[in-house]
């Protein structure tokens, strides 16, 4: 059998499969808190609870109306988004222009409120959502056998991102995104309705973090927990890659799924905090982040 480094093939690509899916999971959540932080200054602690949502909300579409998970990927994130929408209308836009610190605790208290609805309703066991037909089964590369679904995952969320990115960093609307959250009074002076712009925006971080939500149910089963798993370390991604940059959260996302996936076969101890370990490095070294801007 193959080794490399002393592991055998399967094993190491496998866990880099593996970092892979969560580096792709990272990148979903830790840009959308990028975009919502970044555009709008906001501390979204609920972030991994609209993650739990989209799984939640593609689950009921799948078991009440009967929509299956390729609809679902559509119309799961819309509407975790429309009530992101709702959410910024009627509380997180009261706290503009405030400390982060409230925004911080607001979302931090509608996380619990959220997951404390879906827990009562559902309970905490979890809820079974199965792999589209499509998509199941195992493509053999080789030296080791891809799961189809797995693959979709990673292929999926690096098209979402760079799309995203594209979108804020090289058209016309992410320019006047960027441009009202620098100067808001000038840009609405030329016509642009900022406040709706805001509202979307926030819309539209929410609803990366329900398409992921959709990506993961069928690997892991559907409960009102899944989004703690995911929030600390997305944070750590977030102040590694750089406070509300969109590239640094996609790099950084994929990236560090890769390094935990591989501190898993070399230093297996060490798997469950060497995230936590690379962000002190790093603010050590770069306060700012990777690809944060300095002062």
């Amino acid at each position: 059998m193959l080794t490399i480094f002393g592991v055998p093939a399967p094993l190491l690509f496998g866990q880099v499969l593996l970092g892979l899916i969560n580096g792709a999971f990272y990148a979903l959540l830790s840009l959308g808190l990028a975009i919502i932080f970044g555009l709008l200054g906001i501390i979204n602690f609920a972030h991994g609870a609209l993650f739990m949502m989209g799984a939640f909300v593609a689950w009921m579409l799948l078991n009440y109306v009967g929509i299956g998970y390729w609809w679902a990927l559509l119309l799961a994130p819309i509407i975790v988004g429309a009530f992101g929408l709702v959410l910024e209308r009627s509380i997180i836009r009261r706290l503009y222009g405030l400390d982060h610190l409230y925004g911080l605790l607001l979302t931090f208290g509608l996380a619990l409120v959220i997951e404390g609805l879906f827990r009562n309703q559902y309970g905490s066991s979890g809820l079974p959502y199965q792999i589209p037909h499509a998509l199941q089964g195992a493509t053999n590369l080789g030296f080791m056998f891809l799961p189809n679904y797995r693959g979709w995952v990673v292929a999926a969320a690096l098209v979402v991102c760079l799309a995203t990115w594209i979108v804020i960093d090289k058209t016309p609307l992410g320019a006047r995104l960027r441009a009202a959250t620098e100067n808001a009074p000038l840009v609405q002076a030329f016509g642009v309705n900022v406040p709706r712009m805001v509202s979307l925006t926030y819309a539209g971080g929410v609803a990366l973090a329900a398409f992921a939500g959709v990506l993961a149910a069928p690997i892991d089963s559907v409960n009102p927990n899944m989004g703690t798993y995911f929030i600390n370390i997305v944070f750590a991604v977030v102040v590694i890659g750089g406070m509300g940059s969109i590239i640094g959260s996609i790099v950084t996302g994929f990236g560090l799924g890769v390094v935990e996936g591989l501190t898993k076969v070399f230093w297996p101890e060490a798997s469950g905090a060497v995230v936590f370990f690379v962000m002190v490095i790093v603010l050590l070294v770069r306060p700012a982040g990777l690809f944060g801007k300095t002062a």
